[in-house]
């Protein structure tokens, strides 16, 4: 069946969000940095924003469980937009050859919806989506399978006829066990290559 529909991930493929590009301002020592983003502001701390929970409630837990890094965790929220690098140009590039080849063009991110909105503010690019179903407004992250039957229902998409980008294995596998063709994003390179091989590009 032909391919007619592009869903992209955001961090990690479009866009460079990244929490070491603010604590390397806040840490001078790598090692400690890296402990306290594995476990005290840890990648399962910051899912649960991107399900729902607000910010005050997910700080507020963390300053009653460490006192002594109260500031660091607060600037966790505080200085969120300082996380992002920039867009990542090279699939930037590949989007907008996608639109400009006139394919159906939708976004699936685990992103909280409190922060969000300062993305869509900063990347123009994002407007090019025909839709954006964003986890934390839905109160469910990837790879659960009912956050993509939410982008497939409210959108209208033939999963056979749709293609998924994103750089998380667990996530392309949910994609693909719905029907769609998956790839997992490492570089912009590799992305093209396999968009031409299904003849959007």
């Amino acid at each position: 069946m032909m391919v007619d529909t592009v869903v992209f991930d955001l961090g990690g493929v479009l866009i460079d969000w990244n929490p070491r590009h603010l604590y390397r301002r806040l840490f001078d020592d790598e090692a400690a940095m890296e402990r306290f983003l594995a476990e005290v502001c840890s990648p399962a701390w910051n899912a649960r924003q991107d399900a729902g929970r607000p910010w005050s409630e997910a700080v507020a837990e963390l300053v009653a469980r460490f006192p002594a890094q109260a500031d660091l965790i607060a600037a966790y929220r505080e200085r969120w937009t300082e996380m992002l690098g920039g867009a990542i140009e090279g699939t930037v590039d590949v989007l907008r050859e996608l639109k400009a080849g006139g394919a159906r063009l939708y976004a699936l991110t685990n992103w909280s919806q409190e922060t969000f909105p300062a993305a869509r503010e900063r990347f123009d690019f994002l407007a090019d989506f025909a839709g954006i179903v964003v986890s934390g407004e839905e109160g469910l992250v990837k790879p659960d399978p009912l956050l993509y039957r939410r982008l497939i229902d409210r959108h209208a998409l033939v999963p056979e006829r749709t293609l998924f980008i994103d750089d998380a294995p667990a996530n392309v596998a949910a994609a693909e066990a719905l029907g769609m063709r998956g790839h997992r994003f490492e570089d912009a390179r590799r992305l093209r290559a396999w968009l031409v091989g299904h003849g959007l590009l």
